[in-house]
């Protein structure tokens, strides 16, 4: 079992930039892929990112590709979004979620095992 905390979250202006962390606890996190997915409110939750467990392998939504990056600290049990040129349709609440014995990040929500609480993203336009 694993739990996962979601920070990072906040208000920004849209073209601005925010940096979401994932910190895991209850098993080392080198043994899940991780994703981001997000939830806007009245639609579905959707994928975002994610990555394997070594950090080789990352997929992005056409929506988000070339201004966001994921990236994962196994050392220290993190999986971080970074987030750059903000728009108002990037905002949601953000969840971070493992999956595990995936070799290959998944991008769709059903392979993922264990999600965050979320945390919320709101970018004024």
């Amino acid at each position: 079992q694993v739990q996962l905390v979601e920070s990072g979250g906040g208000l920004v202006q849209a073209g601005g930039s925010l940096r979401l962390s994932c910190a895991a606890s209850g098993r080392f996190l080198s043994d899940y892929s991780m994703g981001w997915f997000r939830q806007a409110p009245g639609k579905e939750r959707e994928f975002v990112s994610s990555v394997n467990w070594s950090g080789g392998i990352t997929y992005y939504a056409d929506s988000v590709k070339g201004r966001f990056t994921i990236s994962r600290d196994n050392a220290k049990n993190t999986v971080n979004l970074q987030m750059n040129s903000l728009k108002s349709e990037d905002t949601a609440v953000y969840y971070c979620a493992a999956a595990s014995g995936a070799r290959i990040p998944p991008v769709l929500i059903s392979k993922y095992n264990y999600w965050g609480q979320g945390t919320q993203v709101t970018v004024s336009s």
